[in-house]
């Protein structure tokens, strides 16, 4: 047989075992690909309101080398250890290892450059939708186009034929440095089978649960008001990240053990079949795939909290938007408002007016504060804070020394929290106004601009505010003190009147604001976001799902001796895949609920900081990625049971 005919032979045989592979590989090419197109592709940044997004997709795609070149080094490292038995027969023969070498690189080669080409295809025909998911992501109005680009293409290959390169050196370095005798040992030595669980297992296992229960507490904690000062959030959060990444090394590595080896000391000992195959198998194994795991939990959690957040900020937009602009266009001077409300009306636009007074006082607000104020270095017996009339405001009627707080948000709160009740006061340049504290709000009556960077507004009765007016501090006042909001009648009408505000220049230099552009504004940068995370963790998704998948493959050879006597001793295929089943939820449900669980702890910290809706975005966001990682399961169950019907 000739060397040509020993690659096919080679090729044919081992295409069951490369499937997967050659699926995530084109995968990553092609998503990859049609990364390095968006960057090149004009309509990225010519659109209106265009989106400068070229810097950003760049940043994603560095960060998706890593992630395939890491895939594809752990998944080679794989395949090699499985061949080295393959490996030591040819040296046996006489074949020296620059000739074998020659034919590992050769077959590399064909299957990796033939998933690079089809890969490339595949990306390019994509292209387009993508960039339209993009466009649709971020609110552009655009038309995306199929775009073929040169540069793309070259980069790409240049990326991968680099990642080819490492992958023929570090096989390489793996035949030289190994003998006939150790090729022979590889396979059976590549996992650590402890038989028994030390105490300092059993404690480090113990200390892993601590870290991570502190971590999460630490985080919770986070912006309660306990840490003062930015150095101390920041030393909290590093100590969140040591504390859950250390822990959960430490889970894996003797925790899971201890917790397995406790069930199976309840039993005494008497296991079935089931529990054999499945809680067994893990206790064995688990200590070599602690770092293996820490690494996919550590980059899912991370992968899960940021698309959550992005889509935190995404979902909660127009909410934030109406929060910041409480009308549909909010403008500050009032020709500017009287200019635009000609335009609307030259266009038959119907229009319904706000205008409130807003003015600027000194308050002494340390009667109304529960605890400290967490990182804000200001003195709450001296702060500014925005003052309005009731007669602005129908459904709130205050007494003369009565006030209420509106535009409140979860922001707020975490920063400073304020009492359901307390005394405050107000002061002008020569009096103090004491008033009796209601409580606060969220609606909001006058736009971001009069809120000094997001503290509440207060509402008086009017008697108050004409005596505030008359004693004002005039350093303390804003360019104009008057909030004049116009609402569009008919929504329909929006789109255009929002032209006509953008053509007057209205939104710019702080003349006014308009909600439609804060909401597509938050959108679009978000949108970006979420869409370039999404893409990322997509990959990580596959690639880590697939790293487990031959992790399984690897087992299921090493275990097909044991499915062979069980078979002949009588338990039939659905007796073994019982246990196969529970070991894969095992396998592949511990890092997921590990990640599930950090990622949840990591956004309840600090969403509030992206946006005012929780649950919902953050659901979905764990749904999907918990549905799309168990295929990989099912897909280790099906090869699993096919090992068991060709062990007998």
């Amino acid at each position: 047989m000739s060397i040509n005919q020993l690659i096919i032979q080679n090729l044919k045989a081992n295409i069951k075992h490369y499937y997967l592979y050659i699926f995530a590989l084109m995968f990553s090419v092609a998503l990859y690909f049609a990364f390095v197109t968006l960057q090149y592709d004009p309509a990225l940044d010519q659109t209106r309101g265009s989106i400068k997004g070229a810097a950003a997709i760049k940043s994603a795609s560095v960060l998706l080398i890593a992630i395939v070149a890491i895939f594809n080094l752990y998944a080679n490292n794989i395949f090699v250890k499985r061949r080295s038995k393959e490996i030591g027969l040819l040296q046996l023969i006489g074949m020296t290892k620059t000739s074998i070498f020659r034919i590992l690189s050769t077959e590399n080669f064909i299957l990796y450059f033939g998933s690079l080409i089809v890969g490339s295809f595949i990306g390019f025909s994509v292209s387009k939708l993508i960039l339209m998911i993009l466009f649709q992501i971020t609110g552009v109005n655009a038309i995306a186009t199929l775009h073929f680009s040169t540069q793309a293409l070259v980069q790409t290959f240049i990326v991968f034929v680099a990642v080819y390169l490492l992958i023929m050196l570090v096989n390489y370095v793996f035949i030289k440095r190994q003998t006939i005798l150790s090729l022979f040992r590889v396979s059976t030595s590549t996992e650590i089978k402890v038989k028994r669980l030390s105490l300092a297992e059993a404690v480090l296992g113990l200390i892993g649960i601590t870290l991570i229960l502190l971590g999460y507490y630490v985080s919770s904690m986070l912006f309660s008001g306990k840490y003062t000062t930015m150095v101390e959030l920041f030393t909290a959060m590093i100590f969140i990240l040591a504390s859950v990444i250390i822990g959960s090394y430490l889970f894996y590595r003797g925790s899971v053990r201890m917790l397995l080896n406790v069930i199976r000391k309840k039993k005494n000992g008497y296991l079935d079949v089931r529990e054999v195959l499945s809680l067994s198998s893990i206790m064995f194994r688990m200590k070599s795939n602690a770092l293996l795991l820490t690494v996919i939990t550590t980059v899912s959690a991370l992968a899960i909290a940021l698309l959550s957040l992005s889509y935190i900020s995404y979902y909660s937009a127009e909410k934030t938007a109406k929060n910041d602009v409480p009308s549909h266009f909010a403008i500050t001077q009032k020709d500017d408002a009287d200019k635009f409300k000609s335009a609307l009306d030259a266009r038959h636009i119907s229009h319904k007016d706000t205008t409130i007074e807003v003015l600027q006082t000194k308050a002494n607000l340390e009667g109304i504060l529960s605890g400290k104020m967490s990182g804000l270095m200001v003195d709450p017996s001296d702060m500014t804070l925005s003052v309005i009339s009731d007669a602005n405001t129908p459904s709130y009627d205050m007494k003369p020394e009565q006030t209420l707080f509106t535009g409140t948000n979860d922001l707020l709160s975490k920063f400073m929290s304020f009492k359901d009740s307390g005394q405050l006061e107000l002061a002008g340049q020569h009096n103090v106004t004491p008033l009796t504290y209601l409580g606060s709000k969220k609606q909001s009556f006058v736009s971001w601009y009069f809120t000094n960077g997001g503290m509440p507004v207060a509402i008086v009765d009017d008697s108050v505010f004409q005596r505030l007016k008359q004693d004002l501090v005039p350093s303390l006042q804003k360019k104009s003190s008057l909030y004049q909001g116009i609402d569009i009648v008919n929504e329909t009408e929006l789109p255009t009147a929002n032209r006509i505000f953008g053509d007057l220049g209205l939104d710019k230099d702080d003349r006014g604001d308009s909600r439609l552009d804060s909401t597509l504004n938050q959108k679009n940068r978000m949108g970006l976001m979420m869409f370039i995370v999404g893409f990322l963790g997509l990959t990580f998704l596959i690639t880590s799902g697939c790293i487990l998948y031959f992790k399984q493959m690897d087992e299921s050879e090493d275990e097909k001796p044991t499915y062979t006597i069980l078979r002949k001793l009588g338990y039939t295929q659905e007796d073994l895949l019982k246990g196969i089943r529970r070991k894969q939820l095992f396998n592949f449900g511990i890092p997921l609920v590990v990640g599930l669980a950090h990622s949840y702890f990591a956004v309840q910290s600090g969403w509030f900081l992206f946006g005012a809706e929780l649950w919902t975005p953050m659901i979905v966001v764990m749904v999907l990625y918990t549905a799309l990682y168990s295929v990989f399961g099912f897909l280790s169950v099906k090869h699993y049971r096919k090992v068991i019907r060709q062990a007998l």
